[in-house]
């Protein structure tokens, strides 16, 4: 099952490097990772998506609490909340094709954000699921590259994320 955490962390130099340390040395596996600041320029968000059972879940945050730079750790698995990713996409195209993708960027509400003679590069954003389904979509066409952001995520209504 996924999980996704949250972490509030002091916006050091090294923060990450020790989280990700964290994680490699005890075997748990980042699925993604999204870091920026926070409405406070002092303190970071990490938005961490892992796989795993309740118990590894709760490893991972125990051990996460631990780092003395991090302030806060919160786990979603039973939070309403809102999530995106963003997902640049370039596709292979041409005069007969071209119309095709971008009647398809309508439906999926992408954008085209870069027009070559014989490629497109496309950009959409929203959940995990939404971005699957636009990547199989573009597969027919021929997907040169992708590049994802991880998730980012607050949670609904006045509860801190």
């Amino acid at each position: 099952m996924k999980h996704t955490i949250s972490a509030r962390v002091e916006n050091k130099p090294g923060v990450l490097a020790r989280m990700s340390g964290l994680f490699a040395r005890r075997g748990f596996n980042i699925d993604s990772l999204a870091v920026s600041t926070t409405e406070d320029p002092g303190v970071s968000r990490m938005t961490i998506t892992v796989t795993g059972d309740e118990f590894t879940l709760e490893q991972i945050c125990n051990q996460l609490v631990k780092l003395v730079d991090v302030i806060e750790v919160v786990d979603h698995t039973n939070d309403a909340y809102v999530d995106r990713e963003l997902c640049l996409c370039k596709v292979c195209c041409d005069a007969q094709t071209r119309h095709d993708i971008i009647d398809l960027c309508n439906i999926f509400r992408a954008d085209v954000v870069d027009v070559g003679n014989e490629t497109l590069i496309l950009q959409i954003t929203g959940d995990e699921d939404k971005i699957d389904a636009f990547v199989r979509t573009m597969e027919q066409f021929g997907v040169r590259e992708m590049v994802r952001t991880g998730k980012i995520l607050l949670v609904r209504g006045v509860q801190r994320t």
